[in-house]
C-alpha cells in the first residue's frame, strides 16, 4: 500500500509538471492589450525584438522552476514520511543520544541533509539557466558558498524552532499550536532586527554609501518624509547578478536602506531617487506594521489548522509510517509538508495584499518626486535588466508576485495626473 501511495504522488508530480509546462509554454496570454500598445508600458517601446524574445523565455523558464520547485519539495517531505526514512532518522538520533536536544539536532541535521541533496537539482539547474541569460554573474564556487551558508544558517535557526516546538508539543498536548504562536511573535521580530547586522553580511559585504552627494539627497527626502535614516548602504552585488535592487531591512535601530551597486551603475540619480522615496512609502503608510499584524493573524490560524491535520493524519496512517506519536520529532516531515502547502494556499491572498502596498508606495513616490519620467524609466530599466515579463500569465501573477506587474505599474504613472504647481 505505501509503494502504492508513493508511487500515485510521483505520478500526480509529473502530472502536474506536464500541465505547467502546457500551460506556461502554449495556453498562457501574456500579449499586451490593445488600449496599451504603443505606450509607454508596451515592451516593444523600450525593447529589440531580441530582447523581447529573451524576457519571454527566461520569465517562462523561471515560472516552471517555481512551479516544479514547490510541489517537489512536498514530494519529498511525504515520501520521507511515507517510507519510513523519517522514522530511521528518528531510530538513529535516539541510539546516540538520550538528550532531547541531542536527539533533535541529530534528526534536523540528517533530514536537512537529505532535504539539501534531492533539492540541489533543481538550484543548480536554476542557477546555470540564470547564468545562461546572463543574469547571474556569479562563478560556481561563489555560488556553492551561499548555498552552504543557506544550509547552516536555516539548519541553526530551525533548531531552534524545532526544539522549542516539539517542547511545547510534550507539554500542552492540545494547545501546543497556541503557545507556538504566542512565542513566534518576539523570535520574529527579533530576527527582523538581527538580520540586517548578522545574517545579511554572511552573503555580502555592506559598507556607506560612497557617492555622498547622492546620499545627502535620499537623506533629505528620508528628512521630508520625517524617516529617522542616518546612513544609506551599498552592497556589492556586481559579482553575483546584472539584476538591479534597493531596500530596506531591518526594525528600529537597525533598519537600513541598501542600494545594490549594479543598481547605483546603471540607473540615474533621478531614478535612485524615484526607488528610494517608493521604499519610503512603506515607511510612511507604515506597511511594516501592517505586515507583521497579518503575519501574526496568518501564523494563527495556519498553526491550529497545522495542529488540526497533523493530529488526524498522524492518527490514522502514523502506524504505517512507523511514526507512533504526533510528538516524536519523526512526524517533523508532516509538519512541514502541511505548512508548506498552507503557505502556498495563503499566497494568493498575501501576495494580493503586498501589490496593494506596493502600488502604494509606488503612488507616494510620484507624489514625493513630481518625476513621472524617471519612475518609468526605473520600471523599464528593471524589466531589462531582469528580463521581467511585463504582462505574465494570470497563475504566474497570483502565486509569485508580491508586486504589481511591471504593464500596470508603468501605465498607473503614465495615467497619473500631477498636482499643478
Amino acid at each position: 500500500m505505501i509503494r502504492k501511495w508513493a508511487f500515485r504522488a510521483v505520478i500526480a508530480y509529473l502530472l502536474f509538471g506536464i500541465a505547467m509546462y502546457a500551460y506556461l509554454f502554449y495556453l498562457a496570454d501574456t500579449s499586451i492589450p490593445d488600449m496599451l500598445k504603443g505606450t509607454k508600458a508596451d515592451p516593444t517601446t523600450f525593447l529589440d525584438a531580441r530582447e523581447l524574445m529573451l524576457t519571454e523565455e527566461y520569465s517562462r523558464i523561471r515560472n516552471l522552476m517555481f512551479f516544479l520547485a514547490t510541489p517537489y519539495e512536498w514530494l519529498f517531505y511525504y515520501l520521507v514520511l511515507i517510507l519510513g526514512i523519517s522514522a530511521a532518522f528518528e531510530r538513529w538520533s535516539n541510539s546516540v543520544s538520550k538528550w532531547f536536544i541531542i536527539k533533535v539536532g541529530i534528526y534536523l541535521f540528517w533530514l536537512s541533509l537529505a532535504s539539501f541533496v534531492v533539492m540541489f537539482p533543481l538550484s543548480y539547474i536554476s542557477y546555470m539557466i540564470s547564468k545562461s541569460y546572463h543574469i547571474s554573474t556569479q562563478v560556481f564556487s561563489s555560488w556553492m558558498k551561499d548555498k552552504l551558508i543557506d544550509f547552516w544558517v536555516e539548519f541553526g535557526t530551525m533548531f531552534v524552532i524545532i526544539t522549542v516546538l516539539y517542547a511545547l508539543m510534550r507539554k500542552f498536548k492540545r494547545r501546543w499550536w497556541l503557545a507556538a504562536w504566542v512565542l513566534s511573535i518576539p523570535f520574529s521580530i527579533f530576527m527582523m532586527f538581527i538580520q540586517p547586522v548578522l545574517i545579511d553580511p554572511l552573503y555580502n559585504e555592506f559598507y556607506p554609501l560612497k557617492d555622498k552627494e547622492l546620499e545627502t539627497k535620499i537623506l533629505t527626502m528620508a528628512d521630508v518624509a520625517n524617516i529617522p535614516a542616518h546612513h544609506v548602504y551599498e552592497v556589492d552585488m556586481s559579482s553575483k547578478t546584472n539584476a538591479l535592487n534597493a531596500y530596506v531591512t531591518g526594525v528600529g535601530s537597525n533598519s537600513r536602506i541598501v542600494l545594490w551597486d549594479t543598481t547605483l551603475e546603471r540607473l540615474s540619480d533621478e531614478e535612485i531617487l524615484f526607488i528610494m522615496a517608493h521604499e519610503m512609502g512603506h515607511y510612511v503608510e507604515k506597511h511594516i506594521y501592517f505586515g507583521i499584524a497579518g503575519y501574526v493573524l496568518l501564523t494563527l490560524i495556519g498553526l491550529w489548522l497545522t495542529a488540526k491535520i497533523m493530529e488526524k493524519w498522524i492518527g490514522r496512517r502514523g502506524g504505517a509510517w512507523k511514526v507512533e506519536k504526533m510528538t516524536h520529532i519523526s512526524s517533523l516531515p508532516a509538519f512541514l509538508l502541511i505548512t508548506s502547502i498552507l503557505l502556498f494556499a495563503a499566497s494568493p491572498l498575501t501576495n494580493w495584499v503586498s501589490r496593494y502596498q506596493e502600488t502604494r508606495a509606488d503612488t507616494y513616490a510620484i507624489k514625493m518626486t513630481q518625476d513621472k519620467e524617471a519612475g518609468i524609466q526605473t520600471f523599464q530599466s528593471l524589466t531589462k535588466a531582469g528580463l521581467s515579463q511585463v504582462n505574465p500569465p494570470y497563475l504566474v501573477k497570483i502565486f509569485r508576485y508580491g508586486h504589481p506587474t511591471m504593464l500596470e505599474r508603468i501605465n498607473m504613472i503614465e495615467k497619473y495626473e500631477l498636482d499643478e504647481k
